[in-house]
């Protein structure tokens, strides 16, 4: 899965192994490593939401979840139901943030991929 940071903008792009492992089993996760230390890494994942919770009226439909170390964009299962069954290619949302800031997540489909 690449990953991509820039400024407000988090990209997260799968190949077709990954998009069926996510299909599959509802999460897809890489690593980046920077030293020898094991926790010395980032983890990022795309994960779905469980197929019976529903969107509360002031909750955002993507999610971002951080910790030092860890990274995870959290997709509700009826969006990552359609975006993995269709030919969508992808989807995006701004999520507010603090101070009038928005992260803006973008999730797409990589199928040209052939590493």
């Amino acid at each position: 899965m690449k990953l991509r940071i820039e400024d407000d903008t988090l990209r997260l792009r799968l190949s077709q192994g990954e998009l069926d492992e996510f299909a599959e089993k509802g999460r897809v996760e890489g690593a980046v490593h920077f030293g020898l230390n094991p926790a010395q890494r980032l983890t990022y994942a795309l994960e779905r939401g469980s197929e019976p919770a529903q969107t509360l009226p002031d909750e955002e439909p993507v999610q971002v979840h951080y910790e030092p170390g860890a990274l995870t964009v959290l997709v509700p299962f009826k969006l990552a139901k359609t975006w993995v069954e269709t030919d969508q290619n992808g989807f995006s949302h701004n999520l507010p943030l603090a101070e009038n800031q928005h992260l803006r997540i973008l999730v797409e489909k990589d199928l040209d991929c052939r590493h």
